[in-house]
């Protein structure tokens, strides 16, 4: 088996490559009292722009007792059409077999997304078969809070030149 520490930096490595992560993301504000939001038509919407992430490796605290286990803290920073923050958490696991991983992440993001403010969740699963990797980041279903009640959609990732940016495919119902 590989000791933690080298796992936790190909693990790390194949997060940031595989979610882009910081995160995955965010500060846990409650928004759910400001702005409001009728329903109305969703209409499909697309926001880009980039982001910095911070993954924090986390102690093991007896739930993790196997080696190719991690645990780590997203902080995320996010900027472009969506201007937020993220806090979350990863969960990893790694193997003997060079660039073979996976990971789960919950962040929530806090910020304002084409003019309207609240908060939302996102869930990661990724996973990464000797280099090649499948990503899914999705909103949680009724996660969204403030003007963003209603929110659904897929965030893209790319990472290019070590610079993350981002692609995210959203609906959310008009506010009136």
């Amino acid at each position: 088996m590989k000791t933690l520490s080298c796992l936790g930096v190909a693990l790390i490595t194949a997060a940031c490559f595989s979610l882009g992560l910081g995160s995955l993301m965010h500060t846990y504000a409650n928004l759910s009292g400001q702005g409001s939001i009728q329903k109305g038509t969703a209409m499909p919407t697309q926001a880009t722009g980039t982001f910095e992430v911070k993954l924090i490796p986390q102690a093991p605290d007896g739930k993790f007792e196997d080696a190719t286990l991690g645990r780590m803290t997203i902080d995320k920073q996010i900027h472009g059409d969506l201007e937020a923050t993220s806090k979350g958490t990863m969960l990893t696991a790694g193997t003997d077999v060079k660039g073979s991983a996976g990971y789960v992440a919950i962040e929530r993001v806090t910020g304002t997304l084409h003019g309207r403010t609240g908060t939302f969740v996102l869930q990661h699963t990724g996973t990464m078969n000797r280099g090649a990797y499948q990503l899914s980041i999705t909103v949680v279903p009724d996660s969204g809070s403030g003007q963003l009640v209603g929110l659904t959609g897929k965030f893209n990732i790319t990472i290019a030149d070590g610079k993350h940016s981002y692609d995210f495919e959203y609906t959310l119902p008009e506010a009136h």
